[in-house]
């Protein structure tokens, strides 16, 4: 039986505020809830449906997940602490609207603590299912008042990101004539090809899904694509952008890259903690996931009081002078931006969740 309490919970070094186990037998609902931390203000992140192989395995993502949005969400300069769900189960096959509708019962259960989202197997549809029972949903289609496509301003963010470390490295923030390689070309890395296509950046793309690669060259014909990750690792590539799953930077890929740059819309990008110092250790700038990929979160929290979005985007651009405030930082305190980037968020959940203490009364 998973040791729940257990501190920390599966390597993410710190102990949540609540994790929610959430169950109904009839539509087949098994789900987790993670809330690491409230400082803040209410905690904010997406729902993953997901086929984990096992309760351990959901459990210890939605624990990573949560907290990556906790200091995502600081960094990004909004007042909500992190949170995170995960739904066990294949989104193609298991998904159907009492399953939404019932999980959508148990996050207004938490009365506000934790508003959802979208995130990987689930779609602003689908949200708009999951509000017909809770108040405590963003991400919405735009139809029903919501900011839709979450993609449009995550894409955007690590392009600003992407020019600072350009900046850092090469003294200008542009990619002009840089070559950068994109792992994953779905929603979001569809759309930074667009943005370093525009600023005159050479483009190599991969994917496990032909398809995506095939509209990605439908547009863009000069694109070049390669087999698979190990093949654009070992690329001669100046930027690395992981934009699929988490794990991408390792033990055993780390030595073999040539790029000089990594920054990537992907969560969890480094596979362990220890992964930050290798990378500074051969010279790699790396722009810290949590970061860069913050367009998103932007865009779903603006929605929260009323979507306006030039407003998400002048915020999603400050992403920008973020990323380069961590790179000063990390140079100025001799450590990696990931330990750097680690610091600044904890600095303003320390400092703005003191405030609590102040009592304002019934």
């Amino acid at each position: 039986m998973t040791n729940v309490f257990g501190a920390p919970h599966k390597g993410t070094g710190s102990p949540h505020e609540q994790v929610v186990f959430c169950q109904d037998e009839a539509s087949g609902l098994r789900a987790i809830i993670a809330i690491y931390s409230t400082a803040l203000g209410p905690a904010l992140g997406g729902t993953r449906f997901y086929p984990y192989a096992s309760e351990d395995e959901a459990l210890a993502d939605v624990l990573n997940l949560s907290k990556a949005m906790a200091y995502k969400n600081a960094l990004a300069g909004l007042d909500h602490g992190g949170g995170k769900a995960v739904i066990i189960g294949d989104p193609a096959t298991d998904k159907s609207e009492a399953l939404l509708r019932a999980y959508g019962r148990f996050v207004q259960s938490l009365g506000g603590r934790y508003y959802t989202a979208c995130d990987v197997g689930t779609y602003s549809e689908d949200m708009d299912v999951v509000a017909r029972e809770s108040r405590y949903v963003t991400g919405r289609t735009v139809a029903n008042g919501g900011a839709g496509d979450s993609s449009v301003l995550t894409a955007f963010g690590v392009f600003q990101g992407m020019r600072a470390a350009a900046e850092a490295t090469w003294g200008s923030p542009t990619l002009r004539g840089r070559r950068v390689g994109i792992e994953g070309v779905g929603k979001v890395g569809r759309r930074l090809v667009e943005h370093l296509r525009e600023d005159g950046a050479e483009v190599v793309i991969c994917d496990v899904d032909r398809a995506a690669v095939d509209r990605v060259r439908g547009r863009w014909p000069e694109v070049e694509v390669v087999a698979d990750r190990d093949a654009l690792i070992r690329a001669d590539l100046d930027v690395y952008s992981p934009c699929a799953l988490g794990g991408a930077l390792s033990d055993e890929t780390v030595p073999l890259l040539r790029a000089k740059v990594v920054c990537g819309a992907a969560n969890n990008q480094l596979a362990h903690p220890g992964v930050e110092k290798r990378l500074a250790d051969r010279g790699i700038l790396y722009a810290p996931d949590y970061v860069v990929n913050a367009g998103g979160v932007i865009q779903v929290a603006d929605e929260i009081t009323g979507f306006d979005f030039e407003r998400a985007k002048a915020k999603a651009a400050q992403i920008f002078d973020t990323t380069k405030r961590i790179f000063a930082l990390a140079a100025e305190e001799g450590v990696p931006p990931a330990v750097a980037a680690d610091r600044l968020a904890e600095r303003r959940m320390t400092a703005i969740g003191r405030l609590r203490g102040i009592w304002l009364g019934g």
